[in-house]
């Protein structure tokens, strides 16, 4: 299925969604699927501790964020493919970064996790049909279908993965 049409997805998101080039999300999902199971894996252990500047996030909480955004993406997009009709809330990076206990998490098991969560990402985007897709909810009171959160998820690992090359390694 195309990549979702502005409109679909609050503004904001823009900026993760404009970085997949692929047009269909089980596609660009399970591409990046390939890198996850090696990327982190390669990431030496003096680094996993690193934060580029004072005040940012180590790896590991960098890490810690992708899995958790993860998580809620697929919520939200699960509960827009069973059509619900409350608003999802949205959540605090920050707060989650300062509670997430990452940086005395074994970096190994944070890794296989982030293999399982994205393979979890996969089987729930590949139980959609392409109706569910294009159904749309409320998340932080903002309209959003299934879709775009497929592709949020895919951009947002793009972005963050982007960052650690550029300003952690």
């Amino acid at each position: 299925m195309a990549k979702p049409l502005p409109g679909t997805y609050p503004e904001y998101f823009d900026r993760y969604i404009s970085q997949v080039s692929e047009d269909d999300v089980l596609i660009v999902l399970q591409n990046q699927q390939v890198e996850i199971n090696t990327f982190f894996d390669a990431i030496p252990p003096n680094k996993e501790m690193y934060a580029y500047a004072e005040g940012k996030w180590t790896i590991k909480e960098v890490l810690q964020h992708i899995i958790d955004a993860e998580r809620i993406f697929n919520f939200r997009a699960l509960c827009f493919a069973r059509q619900e009709p409350q608003n999802i809330p949205g959540f605090d990076e920050n707060n989650y970064a300062l509670h997430s206990n990452a940086n005395a998490r074994d970096w190994k098991a944070m890794c296989e996790e982030m293999k399982a969560v994205r393979k979890t990402t996969i089987q729930l985007f590949e139980s959609f049909t392409d109706t569910m897709l294009q159904y749309q909810g409320l998340a932080n009171g903002k309209p959003t279908t299934a879709l775009a959160m497929g592709f949020i998820t895919a951009g947002h690992f793009i972005h963050h993965l982007n960052i650690i090359k550029e300003r952690y390694l």
